[in-house]
């Protein structure tokens, strides 16, 4: 298997594992930290879909988390 696809199942399956963790304790989240941190989680995607490189992911997780924290800002 090529390493490069490997290390995008291994993103994605990590931002999956972390996205399950993450709703189980929604119950107790304010809106804005579930904001903050649903947008880390599909901006990591994103970004690594897009620029494909681990760069991309945490810029993307990080730039997905403050959307996500505006947006929910009261």
């Amino acid at each position: 298997m090529n390493k490069h696809r490997l290390d995008h199942r291994l993103v994605a399956a990590l931002l999956a594992a972390t996205l399950s963790a993450l709703s189980a304790g929604c119950a107790t989240m304010d809106r804005q930290t579930a904001g903050t941190v649903g947008g880390a989680v599909v901006g990591g995607v994103v970004g690594d879909a897009v620029f494909g490189n681990t760069l991309g992911t945490l810029g993307g997780a990080a730039a997905g988390a403050y959307i996500g924290n505006e947006a929910t800002k009261k």
